[in-house]
């Protein structure tokens, strides 16, 4: 299936801030998920010298059939990662971060200690840094995501992904209804903590089963929402069922708003982490007024 006339965006690293991420990044070993996931918005983001950290690694020890991260047998966590990462983000400047992580199945509690000891790191020299954590499900394990939440990020994401029905072709490692726990544990433990979560479109979901997910969501207490297209990343990978329009796109985001959000992005680019700064403004802003 031929991508349509809107999905076509040239990426290019090429402006001064982007080197210089790029620099920061090899100097300190540092992946990001903006590199390992192929994300089309690369070079937007680069070039504006921002960046979404990926920990405990670059490789997965899922399966998930849409995802361009590196599966297999994940080499050892560097002890000195939280170090690492936060010291690039003091050299970047960096006033809102973004970590996210592989899944690392093989770890005692899939490597939460790990969020938790980035995020006090980062705080220990940018104390006003805002800090996002986009997490893996745990396994469902509670303990797990309060060790992460005992930092106190300011945000916690955890992706949903797509409906319940495309669960066993699309995260056939995964389960919907832990999915749901993450995000409503996380405001059963601090309400404060502003809630996030994510959808791909086009994998073949219903707007029924869109707004059901969208509501479920919303139940559980999740704040903010981001509505992207799914791109196949490798012929490996599962095909698209359909390219979303971006007038389409408009009305899902409608939708979203409808079921109860607080914020949506909503579009053909959107990823998990793009621009995750405004939702976090947005919502700041309503609970200020």
């Amino acid at each position: 299936m031929a991508k349509p006339i809107w999905l076509r965006k040239r990426i290019s690293i090429e402006n001064i801030n982007a080197i210089r991420v790029e620099h920061i990044l090899k100097d300190g070993a540092l992946h990001t998920v903006c590199e390992s996931a192929l994300c089309p918005n690369i070079s937007e983001c680069f070039n504006q010298g921002t960046a979404t950290f990926l920990i405990l690694g670059d490789i997965c020890t899922r399966n998930c059939r849409f995802c361009a991260i590196k599966k297999g047998r994940p080499n050892q966590v560097d002890p000195e990662e939280p170090k690492k990462v936060a010291k690039a983000v003091e050299l970047l400047g960096l006033k809102y971060v973004v970590i996210t992580s592989v899944t690392r199945d093989d770890l005692p509690k899939g490597g939460a200690d790990k969020f938790r000891e980035t995020i006090l790191e980062i705080r220990k020299n940018n104390r006003e840094t805002k800090i996002e954590v986009l997490i893996p499900d745990f396994k469902g394990d509670r303990d797990a995501l309060e060790e992460v939440l005992s930092a106190f990020p300011d945000v916690l994401n955890h992706n949903i992904e797509t409906v319940p029905s495309l669960y066993p072709i699309v995260r056939p490692m995964a389960d919907f209804g832990r999915s749901l726990n993450i995000l409503y544990w996380t405001k059963e433990y601090n309400s404060s903590i502003i809630t996030k979560s994510g959808i791909m479109v086009g994998l073949g979901e219903t707007e029924k089963e869109l707004y059901s997910v969208f509501k479920m969501l919303t139940d559980v207490g999740c704040d903010i929402i981001t509505i992207g297209q799914y791109l196949q990343p490798t012929k490996e990978h599962l095909p698209v069922k359909e390219y979303i329009s971006p007038e389409r796109f408009k009305e899902i985001e409608e939708l979203a708003y409808k079921a109860g959000f607080k914020y949506v992005v909503s579009g053909p680019f959107v990823r998990s982490s793009y621009f995750a700064h405004k939702g976090y403004e947005k919502i700041s802003e309503v609970k200020n007024k």
